[in-house]
């Protein structure tokens, strides 16, 4: 009986180690269904061509890892059982195997090839030049806010970037101050906006639903960092069309009396320094966000804010009690001013 243990052991270890592989592929396999769908920023529910295939390489490196971690862990297991010390015993001398060590040579090397020609295939494939009739887009990075460009729709907006499904976009990368980096998990990988040297990524969307895709700077920026977000809406064709439509063209004139003397105060208070409006003369600033469709927009303050009234109000009160370091300052705006502007900006369709 007692020559019978170790062998016993080494069954029940072996099986044990074979539930932890099954149930981990299992897991996986549940991961890639769609379970993670609850969190936005995932990366494991991919919603772009170029998205999922950076997503089966690293499913192909995770599998890999856990089966070398699991292979490990129970070949520890099954040697300290057999080869431990025991009373009056002797410890089994080894002097070289040249078989053994011809296997785990060759172990490693055939898992850094099975990784290896996954990713060098993706990444072949992910920088390429992007197919002739991707949309344009060039996103630019601010402290702390996006700049979304259509050159060839002659659109520009702030935070949100609205593309069409099933069609490539081209996302060209630059930066108008430090650093910044690109990505929204469900879409593409992280690649940097650097100052003077431009950047280039492309994808294709799959999907197109009410909800938007989130992204986030990924690279350290400074003291509002966290707070540099932006929202990607991938919509139909035909609702895409819609919005560039709309997006091109003027600003919506306002029609309200309170709206209109916020049209006013927008020129008073010296927004027009800043920001554009199209359609309102003399409303042509650069250094921050084109205002000509504010109210489209869900969010404001680079994604940190539900777009309400309320909010508008909050932040035009205060600016760096929202976003710490922002460059916009505090105008110390009486509150008849608030009103007025709040009004306008919330009409600015």
């Amino acid at each position: 009986m007692g020559g019978s243990r170790p062998g016993s052991m080494i069954a029940i270890i072996g099986s044990l180690a074979l539930v932890g592989v099954v149930s981990f592929l299992l897991w996986m396999g549940f991961a890639d269904s769609g379970d993670f769908a609850g969190h936005p920023m995932t990366t494991w529910v991919p919603k772009s061509d170029n998205a999922s295939l950076v997503h089966g390489v690293y499913q192909l490196i995770f599998i890999l890892a856990g089966a070398v971690f699991v292979g490990i862990m129970a070949l520890t297991l099954i040697f300290s059982l057999l080869y431990r010390e025991r009373p009056g015993g002797e410890a089994r001398q080894f002097h070289g195997n040249s078989r053994l060590e011809v296997v785990w040579t060759l172990i490693p090397v055939l898992i850094v090839v099975a990784m290896a020609v996954p990713t060098f295939s993706t990444m072949s494939v992910t920088s390429k030049p992007a197919p002739d009739n991707a949309l344009k887009v060039v996103a630019i990075g601010h402290q702390w806010w996006w700049e979304f460009q259509y050159p060839e729709l002659g659109i520009t907006t702030a935070n949100e970037l609205y593309l069409p499904v099933n069609r490539p976009v081209s996302v060209a990368l630059q930066s108008s101050d430090v650093i910044h980096s690109f990505w929204v998990p469900q879409l593409s990988g992280k690649i940097d906006n650097v100052p003077g040297h431009e950047n280039h990524l492309w994808f294709t969307p799959t999907e197109a639903r009410a909800e938007p895709y989130l992204g986030q700077c990924a690279e350290f920026c400074g003291l509002s960092h966290a707070n540099m977000r932006f929202r990607v809406f991938v919509a139909s064709t035909g609702d895409f069309e819609a919005w560039a439509k709309s997006a091109a063209g003027d600003r919506t004139a306002p029609t309200a009396d309170l709206a209109k003397a916020g049209e006013q105060q927008f020129v008073a208070s010296g927004c027009v320094a800043c920001h554009t409006v199209k359609g309102q003369a003399g409303a042509a600033g650069k250094i921050g966000p084109d205002l000509s469709h504010f109210a489209a927009r869900t969010t404001l303050a680079s994604g940190t804010l539900d777009r309400t009234p309320a909010n508008i109000r909050k932040w035009l009160s205060n600016p760096q009690a929202v976003k710490p370091g922002v460059l916009m300052p505090n105008l110390n705006l009486s509150p008849e001013a608030l009103d007025k502007l709040v009004a306008y900006l919330d009409g600015l369709k």
